[in-house]
């Protein structure tokens, strides 16, 4: 896929590992939708400030026909609840799953049909290393990723013969919020992290491995999805 005259949706793109992903599709020479559940939260220079809350039919129906234009999705925004499955907050738990796997889907299924009726294009799921490995006490996240990573690899199938490929991306730990209690040191710059990704989607790629931690233990995994 050319990115230089791609039109982006990337959910969560206000803040963290989103902004970075939508302020590299610009310098690339892309227009960008930074999507955000506050709009009014996008502060990034060139991009199109874009409502949408993934768990919300309605807003998910609206940026739809907003940015009717798009011929590439990323799949970034995304919780964690950080809970355990038998003991674990279950409306955390829950959430995980409404925005980490329903909210995926359900911007998937709006979008699929405008990227497809654009000429085609692609898809980039922001993934985890719990997508296939899965700590008692990420219980609740690790579910909504695994989910999310049988999403990923079930829509690619769907979306090949309509010209729109699937991407997934694993990752560990980013320099952002989500992982602000993460050692530095265990960390990874998530610029790099969405070059690699941004580049990959380019080529067409079906599966990035996004740090040495997540390919170090990934590729046996990545190999059965």
């Amino acid at each position: 896929m050319e990115l230089t005259s791609a039109v982006a949706v990337v959910t969560g793109a206000n803040r963290g590992f989103g902004r970075h992903l939508a302020a590299q599709l610009l310098e690339r020479g892309a227009k960008v939708y930074a999507a955000a559940r506050d709009a009014d939260s996008v502060d990034l220079p060139g991009a199109v400030p874009l409502q949408l809350d993934v768990t919300d039919p309605e807003s998910v129906a609206r940026a739809a026909k907003t940015a009717a234009d798009a011929t590439l999705l990323i799949n970034n925004a995304g919780v964690t609840a950080a809970a355990g499955l038998l003991e674990g907050d279950l409306a955390g738990i829950r959430r995980d799953m409404e925005v980490n796997y329903f909210g995926t889907l359900a911007v998937t299924r709006a979008f699929a049909p405008v990227v497809e009726a654009n000429g085609g294009g692609a898809v980039l799921n922001v993934l985890s290393i719990l997508s296939w490995l899965h700590p008692a006490a990420a219980g609740s996240y690790s579910a909504s990723k695994a989910a999310a990573w049988a999403l990923t690899n079930a829509t690619r199938e769907e979306l090949a013969p309509r010209g729109v490929t699937v991407t997934g991306l694993h990752v560990a730990y980013m320099d952002t919020d989500m992982a602000a209690e993460v050692p530095a040191d265990r960390k990874t710059d998530p610029a790099a992290v969405a070059r690699l990704a941004l580049d990959a989607v380019a080529r067409g790629d079906a599966e990035i491995l996004g740090d040495e931690l997540t390919r170090s233990v990934g590729l046996k995994q990545v190999s059965m999805g």
